[in-house]
């Protein structure tokens, strides 16, 4: 058999394996927040020794963790190395391979809770007409599967060219292939891929991150959060005019904000799959009670940004759209206290912009999607923002794919009864392990 070949049936033959894997992967809470995810790292280390990889906990300190907002993060880390003789075990400290290029596969555990509306335990890992049903069952859970059994896969394939040696035309897989299990991608992933790569705990030369079967995703929105406060003067309801409304500020200001949205419209980015900026107010909080005028009113807005976008002239907009909203206002109301304003960024996640060094990722995942799948598979932009923007910053390529359906609509994520269509996981898989062997055993990509 070819190599791909192998890897197929590899695939095949422990798929039955690979779903009890990712079974156990969903029965274990990862809500976030609260955040406590040491948990699940843990047991999926016990669970990846029993396969044969040894993983390394890379813990956050509780007090930076506490910091921002979560109980525990432990990430992990399996380094498996491959040489002409087959299969290696790379020393920890030994962060690149003598052999070849170092190839990083990025997943996170991290979800935010269930919600309402659910048919199946969110938790329970139900499958039920070919899909399995749960948090993270498709984002990203799956691909801590995905990637687990595709990687042995290939350390399957390095052993058996090994034994055959001068019986094989096959060139062997050199270099080293990493797992990066990590959880914090809900809140930004700096305490995620961000600290392993911060700490110089990893140097992929490329990396592959948990996405979707029918898409390879190549780039990416930025992201702005920000916490906006409106500090009034509390007053009883039956005298307001001794107050200062907060909230009919906070109204005011929403109206300019939700104003830009058509402005945004006109922005469009030249990426295929993601169209233009917008923003959104997900949360809002203030007042003390219904007879009484609120005094202070908080809220949280989102900013998404394509990738053609500056984001300090995006986050200098809403500042400024913000505080000329609050000035009119006071004008309006020239004989109450005057309504103060503090805004404070919460989060900003650059975007992702298409790069060449992706082409052997794309090329690679594409040839043989269009193989498993039967289909041609695009590589296109997305809206959503994700942890590989980090790796790109510190300059290492890679792109989005991995067991899922089409879009992130279909797989229900963020919503009730997420799913993950099995034959999905299946087919990625293998999709996976083939591109895993082209780029191992390509001499061009090598150190």
């Amino acid at each position: 058999m070819t190599p791909y070949e192998q890897l197929d049936q590899w695939v095949q033959n422990h798929f039955e394996e690979q779903v009890k894997f990712l079974q156990a992967l969903v029965r274990i809470p990862t809500d976030t927040p609260p955040g406590k995810n040491a948990p699940h790292a843990e047991q999926t280390a016990l669970m990846l020794k029993d396969m044969g990889f040894s993983a390394e906990h890379h813990p956050v300190p509780n007090e930076v963790v506490k910091a921002a907002g979560l109980e525990s993060i432990t990430n992990l880390i399996v380094r498996q190395g491959f040489s002409s003789q087959g299969p290696q075990s790379l020393d920890a400290l030994q962060l690149k391979s003598p052999w070849g290029i170092t190839l990083a596969m990025n997943a996170h555990g991290d979800v935010v809770p269930p919600g309402e509306g659910w048919e199946h335990d969110p938790y329970g890992a139900q499958i039920e007409e070919g899909y399995l049903y749960g948090k993270a069952s498709a984002v990203s859970k799956s691909d801590f599967s995905t990637f687990t059994f595709a990687l042995r896969a290939l350390k399957h394939l390095s052993e058996t060219l090994a034994t055959s040696s001068g019986q094989s035309s096959s060139p062997p897989p050199l270099g080293q292939v990493e797992l990066h299990f990590t959880y914090d991608e809900e809140f930004g992933g700096e305490l995620g891929p961000g600290w392993l790569l911060k700490h110089q705990l990893t140097k992929p030369n490329l990396m592959l991150a948990a996405g979707f079967s029918y898409e390879v995703v190549t780039a990416h929105n930025g992201c702005l959060q920000m916490e906006v406060t409106l500090q009034g003067k509390m007053a009883h309801a039956a005298i307001p005019q001794s107050g200062s409304d907060a909230l009919q500020a906070t109204t005011h200001v929403l109206n300019a904000l939700y104003a830009l949205n058509e402005d945004y419209k006109a922005i469009s980015s030249e990426i295929a799959g993601i169209k233009h900026p917008y923003l959104n107010v997900g949360t809002i909080q203030g007042g003390t009670n219904t007879n009484v005028v609120p005094g202070r009113v908080s809220f949280k807005l989102d900013r998404r940004m394509i990738p053609e976008e500056n984001s300090s002239a995006v986050e200098q907009s809403i500042r400024a759209t913000i505080q000329q909203a609050i000035e009119h206002f006071n004008a309006l109301h020239p004989n109450q206290e005057p309504i103060k304003v503090e805004i404070k960024r919460m989060l900003l996640a650059e975007s992702m912009k298409p790069q060449a060094a992706q082409a052997p990722l794309i090329e690679g995942l594409q040839k043989h999607a269009h193989a498993i799948f039967g289909e041609t598979i695009p590589a296109v932009g997305t809206p959503l923002y994700t942890d590989v923007r980090l790796y790109a910053e510190q300059s290492v390529p890679g792109v989005i794919y991995g067991a899922g359906p089409r879009t992130v609509l279909e797989s229900r994520a963020k919503r009730a009864d997420e799913r993950l269509l099995l034959s999905d996981l299946l087919k990625a898989t293998q999709v996976v392990a083939r591109t895993l062997y082209d780029l191992m055993s390509n001499p061009k990509l090598r150190n």
